[in-house]
């Protein structure tokens, strides 16, 4: 004789916590994509396949690994130029200065903060208050060609 059960068995399943589950998953990756993403990019500057070469070379300035500043240098012995007297260095230089190009090259090492780099951009601009818009100095950073 066969027993008949009150309580039916159902083959489906309720997905009304379905929703709520996904919304918890979607809120978690995107909160934590937000904090990942700024250390997915690893850079090793400079380096450039752009190959352009510069004909003239009207003012170099170069950074090196210690954050010391060289306008112009003559060879290995030249002296660093401190950070303070950079803008009068570089009006002296601009007060020479024919060329047509009105550029400033920058060097900087690959392992110099981008505070340094910035903080001589604040240098120029404060060179370039002085002059029209037309005879004001360009920045150009110099790159390594890639291997």
């Amino acid at each position: 004789m066969a027993i008949k059960l009150q309580n039916k068995r159902s083959a489906e399943f309720s997905t009304a916590s379905m929703s709520d589950l996904v919304f918890l998953l979607l809120i978690f990756f995107m909160i934590t994509s937000t904090l990942v993403a700024p250390n997915v990019i690893n850079l090793i500057l400079p380096k450039s396949d752009s190959g352009k070469q510069l004909a003239a070379r009207n003012i170099e300035v170069y950074i090196d690994e210690e954050k010391n500043y060289y306008v112009n240098p003559k060879g290995q012995n030249s002296e660093p130029t401190p950070y303070e007297e950079l803008l009068f260095v570089l009006q002296g230089i601009v007060e020479t200065d024919n060329s047509e190009q009105r550029t400033i090259i920058l060097r900087a090492d690959k392992s110099v903060p981008i505070e340094c780099v910035v903080a001589f951009y604040d240098v120029l601009n404060a060179l370039n208050a002085g002059f029209e818009e037309s005879q004001r100095y360009r920045l150009l950073l110099a790159t390594e060609a890639k291997s």
